[in-house]
């Protein structure tokens, strides 16, 4: 068995935290059994290496998120890349493709598909270790995850079961998408389970959909149609379409991390970061990346989140509707994390005669390193305040250390690596200050010092 990992979108719903920029499952807010902060892709990560699924584990994911899961899960899970963000049912034949063509896989390989995100114990993969066997015993198409509800909720789907079961699986009749209360009370009564997002299927099974679809079923060729593929998930464009399609019950504990009402339960403490909170306030939460303090008073079953993105005040009952209100929001991330470190943006400033000037700081790790670049719409000065490092500038090299201000002129070609984890203050100035004004001759180090090696063996020469 093969499991693709579904790690896209950003999760909106917990800004200003989560954004674009910065996806919910890379966010650091739960506790491992040490008591080490951990993301929730970590998290579900680490429960597939102790389940033994890791090996047999690619993560599809948009080209904006790879510098992160590197980050966080090293450089030596496979990952395929979207070319764009199309949703789930792409990304899911995206990945098809690629065990099909380049890890030539065979056409009755079973496949499942799993989120990134949910809060689980390890005996949830012993359910998804199980779903091959009743699958090929089953003979159905499809097989599902179906939790076991404990509640009425309205912000889940529901797996309607046909009348009777077999001991290890359900016969699915029919699905329904977020009923009322008064509706999923009925629905649980009936037998209904919780639609948790977790699929299994032959792997031809999602080849002849790419046949059927007059679609290249190589890993190549999709890249390139990748545009001609349906913008839809994987419920809408397959799921809703299979008649054969079996769930297998689980009751065991599951849960959504999807609010700041569902994650704040799982959260090791009612303060993250700097904040107090009164003694006498009930189930509150301070989650806090700012370097000023948050105070909580007389506020009960409230969160207060504070990043460089914003602020968000919210009532838990109500913060399942952050997303409406932050698609409204405009700007330019103020804080990211990527492959080399991070950066965060102190300020921002457009005169009136056209002129830009954004101040950040930036982090870069011990042994990691920007890209070589050059801009052709600005000038930076950089002010190294922490550590020390190599930089090249034009392809020459020189240590850098705590104290020393570079000067890059518009147009010059540059990169850092560090030697030791270094911070410096950036600020940029230019007629406009976006990220399309990065032109990149290399990532790798090594290739960078060869660059620089031949410009002085031609110097000499």
């Amino acid at each position: 068995m093969k499991l693709v990992l579904l790690s896209g979108g950003s999760g909106k719903r917990l800004w200003p935290l989560s954004s674009d920029a910065r996806s919910k499952q890379f966010l650091k807010v739960l506790d491992d059994i040490d008591g080490n902060k951990v993301s929730m892709v970590q998290r579900v990560w680490g429960q597939l290496e102790d389940s033994g699924l890791s090996d047999e584990t690619i993560i599809a994911t948009s080209a904006s998120q790879v510098d992160m899961i590197n980050m966080q899960l090293g450089p030596d899970v496979h990952i395929v890349t979207e070319p764009e963000r199309r949703d789930t049912f792409p990304a899911i034949a995206l990945a098809a493709a690629y065990m099909h063509s380049v890890q030539k896989c065979g056409l009755d390989e079973i496949i499942t598909v799993l989120p990134v995100d949910p809060f689980v114990d390890n005996e949830f993969f012993s359910c998804i270790k199980n779903m091959e066997k009743v699958l090929l015993e089953s003979d159905a198409q499809l097989a599902l995850i179906g939790v076991a509800p404990t509640y009425p909720s309205e912000k889940y789907g529901y797996i309607i079961p046909k009348t009777g079961a077999e001991l290890s699986h359900v016969e699915v009749d029919c699905f329904r998408e977020k009923p009322s209360e008064l509706q999923a009370e009925q629905l649980i009564k009936e037998g209904a389970l919780w639609n948790c997002g977790v699929f299994a299927f032959k792997l031809s099974f999602l080849i002849d959909k790419l046949i059927e679809r007059n679609l290249p079923t190589d890993y190549e060729g999709l890249l390139q149609n990748y545009s001609l593929l349906p913008k839809n998930s994987f419920d809408y464009e397959v799921v809703e379409k299979t008649e054969r399609i079996i769930a297998l019950p689980y009751a065991g504990y599951w849960k959504d991390l999807g609010t700041w009402n569902t994650l704040t339960e799982e959260m090791g403490g009612y303060i993250t970061g700097k904040g107090i909170i009164g003694f006498d306030i009930q189930n509150s939460h301070i989650v806090n990346e700012l370097n000023i303090p948050v105070t909580l008073l007389g506020l009960d079953n409230v969160v207060v989140a504070a990043s460089p993105d914003g602020i968000l005040v919210t009532h838990k009952e109500t913060s399942t509707k952050v997303k409406e209100y932050v698609d409204r929001l405009e700007g330019r991330p103020m804080y990211e994390e990527r492959r080399w470190g991070w950066y965060r943006v102190l300020e921002y400033t457009r005169y009136p005669e056209g002129n830009e000037v954004l101040i950040k700081r930036l982090g870069v790790a011990a042994g990691k390193n920007l890209s070589y670049q050059v801009h052709y719409k600005r000038s930076e000065v950089w002010t190294i305040v922490k550590g020390e490092g190599v930089f090249v500038l034009n392809d020459q090299l020189r240590h850098v250390r705590t104290g020393d201000v570079l000067h890059i002129p518009l147009g010059a070609k540059h990169a850092l690596r560090a030697t030791t984890n270094i911070e410096f203050i950036e600020v940029q100035s230019g007629s406009m200050l976006v990220e399309d004004d990065i032109f990149r001759t290399s990532q790798d180090w090594d290739e960078i010092e060869m660059i620089c090696k031949g410009y002085k063996r031609a110097s000499l020469g």
